[in-house]
């Protein structure tokens, strides 16, 4: 069964009972596998799916149903970088700092992020909206620096049009 964006809760809706149907939504999504080997990613990815990433208690509760150790979980959520266990802004940007990037001031764009937004990579502004990360390469050597908003690529950035560029996402 997958989880589509409609499902997932926006945060002005977590409160009093959110957990509980959470958690009742995660082993609905657990017992849909059947007790199939190798569901452990698919179960990973649309409890993420349901809540934008995967904190400790539901780690621990997807281990506990589907009877895998722990350990196993934990390897799986840090070696794919699609997981995460720390929630995301609504707009996650990723600032390339490959070779082709770096030399064309990639860190200057990524510099003027974190000021503008108060952030380190990995951070996300307290209103929820941005999260910033910092990636390897997002493949677009001849239109470096880029950065990527979401599936949106921006090539050739420079640092005086990040507002505008942010601002589009408001």
């Amino acid at each position: 069964m997958e989880v589509t964006k409609s499902e997932a809760r926006p945060r002005e809706e977590v409160g009093v009972g959110y957990a509980e149907r959470v958690f009742r939504r995660i082993q609905e999504i657990i017992d849909d596998t059947g007790g199939q080997a190798g569901a452990l990613i698919r179960v990973l990815q649309q409890a993420q799916g349901l809540i934008g990433y995967l904190p400790v208690p539901v780690l621990k509760t997807i281990s506990r149903d589907l009877k895998v150790p722990i350990s196993e979980v934990y390897g799986i959520v840090s070696f794919y970088h699609f997981f995460t266990m720390v929630p995301k802004g609504k707009h996650v940007i990723q600032v390339c700092m490959g070779t082709s990037c770096y030399v064309k001031r990639g860190q200057r764009i990524l510099d003027a992020l974190k000021k503008d937004l108060g952030l380190e990579p990995e951070e996300i502004t307290p209103d929820g909206k941005f999260s910033l990360e910092t990636v390897r390469c997002l493949g677009c050597y001849g239109l470096s620096p880029v950065m990527a908003i979401g599936s949106d690529v921006h090539s050739k950035v420079k640092a005086s049009k990040l507002k505008d560029i942010l601002d589009s996402y408001q």
